[in-house]
């Protein structure tokens, strides 16, 4: 039997307003139950406590719980992969830092981390901590350098992961400063700081978010960050590019994104709800102590901070040569 064009143009039309209708009502219904967000590092870090906080607001503003799950290994590799195994139904988000755009120069990734995944928000942005246990010999960049040179490949220092935005950030630094330093990668941030405490490591380039309450205690000292600016809640501790290093900047920024396919509706009312907690009253000074900002904007902005970064940091582990472990 053959259909007119106008028969299969009503059809498609059909369809069309059908579809439409079973998103709206999707968008109407949703949450209908509690909501995961997968943070990709350990209980602790800067990456925990920004999604713990971001997940409690964000629950009271849907009217369903949004669970937060720790899916720590391989620069946060591995909770990104589960959570875009998962449907795209709005019921599973992760929380990501800067070291998704390290990943692809690290590993061969099973997904195209640009266009196979759904950007929902940039959360924050902020610099990395240089900090340091008050036993090593050095108050300052100058001290630390000189006292890297003096005993090369004495010193050592922490990391959130092989591969990390952290490890590469303090990578990077030494080989500009011109001396060796050990690596010791750990699963998170939290238990880098717990053994920086200790002494049982040197330094470490820290989320401000975690380190700045062992600074402020003196368990800790701070000997630069690592953006281009100083940062209000430390304003004498220098940056790294005014310490000698021009053009030197490691941003930690967090950011949630979705699998692919997350329903337009679902990706604008999830946009929508971050971006309030995100202009709360309490969330600037929240972070402001902690060293960050707030972040916010549109999906489309968040993908292209993804987009221009992976190039920049794919440039470092080149020329440093670094490797998963």
């Amino acid at each position: 039997m053959k259909l007119s064009l106008r028969t299969i143009l009503r059809g498609l039309a059909a369809a069309g307003l059908a579809l439409g209708l079973q998103a709206s009502a999707l968008a109407d219904t949703w949450p209908s139950k509690p909501v995961k967000l997968i943070v990709t590092f350990v209980p602790g870090g800067g990456a925990d406590i920004i999604g713990r906080y971001v997940a409690k607001h964000l629950g009271d503003a849907l009217g369903q719980p949004v669970i937060v799950e720790n899916k720590p290994g391989a620069g946060g590799l591995i909770g990104v992969q589960a959570g875009l195994a998962a449907p795209a139904d709005g019921y599973t988000f992760v929380l990501i830092s800067s070291s998704y755009t390290v990943n692809p120069s690290l590993y061969k990734l099973r997904f195209d981390p640009v266009n196979d995944i759904t950007p929902v928000v940039q959360v924050s942005k902020g610099p990395l901590l240089v900090v340091a246990n008050p036993k090593l010999p050095a108050t300052n960049l100058k001290e630390l350098i000189a006292l890297g040179k003096a005993k090369q490949g004495a010193l050592n220092y922490a990391s959130s992961g092989q591969g990390s935005l952290l490890h590469l950030a303090a990578a990077q630094f030494a080989d500009e400063a011109g001396f060796d330093m050990r690596h010791v990668p750990y699963k998170g941030g939290g238990a880098a700081l717990t053994d920086l405490v200790a002494g049982q490591v040197d330094l470490y380039f820290a989320a401000t978010a975690s380190a700045m309450p062992h600074v402020k205690s003196g368990k800790l000292r701070a000997l630069a960050v690592t953006t281009e600016e100083r940062i209000p809640a430390l304003p004498d501790v220098p940056t790294i590019a005014e310490s000698g290093f021009k053009g030197y900047e490691a941003t930690l920024w967090y950011g949630i994104i979705a699998p692919k396919g997350l329903p337009p509706e679902i990706l604008r009312r999830m946009n929508a709800e971050v971006n309030k907690v995100l202009a709360m009253k309490e969330t600037p000074a929240k972070l402001e102590v902690d060293g960050a900002l707030p972040g916010g904007g549109t999906p489309a902005a968040f993908q292209a901070v993804i987009a221009r970064e992976i190039p920049k940091w794919g440039q470092v582990v080149r020329k440093i040569g670094i490797q998963p472990e």
